[in-house]
């Protein structure tokens, strides 16, 4: 059985079409498992419902944003080892040392390849094939 069968993944995103492409990008990957959220608060009641192995989360969302989202999921010890990668638009050297304080597997700058998120989620889960 390969990871790519058991993989379960998150995309929260307040912008759908920005969801959409990361879940198109994950289906093309051989993904099959894949949630969906549109914002912090909505994810956070979904992961302590059903969790997931990775979250792929926007930074800037209104309400709870990736920071904070991050933050209750490292906290939360049902949840405390889901690995979390971030997407930003505005991938500067703040963004990402907060980031990293946080507990943060990856940060991703937007617009981000395919490859590029393959690799960030691979360096998480370990090889997808």
């Amino acid at each position: 059985m390969s990871v790519l069968d058991v993989l379960r993944v998150m995309v929260i995103d307040d912008h759908i079409s920005s969801r959409m492409v990361t879940v198109e990008a994950l289906q093309q990957m051989g993904i099959k498992h894949i949630s969906v959220a549109k914002d912090g608060r909505e994810a956070f009641k979904k992961l302590t419902a059903e969790p997931v192995h990775l979250a792929i989360s926007d930074l800037y969302m209104p309400d709870i944003d990736g920071f904070q989202l991050l933050r209750a999921i490292r906290a939360h010890p049902k949840l405390a080892k889901t690995g979390f990668i971030i997407l930003t638009g505005r991938k500067d050297n703040n963004v990402v040392q907060n980031a990293v304080k946080l507990g943060v597997n990856n940060v991703i700058a937007k617009p981000f390849t395919p490859d590029v998120l393959k690799k960030s989620i691979e360096s998480v889960v370990g090889k997808l094939n």
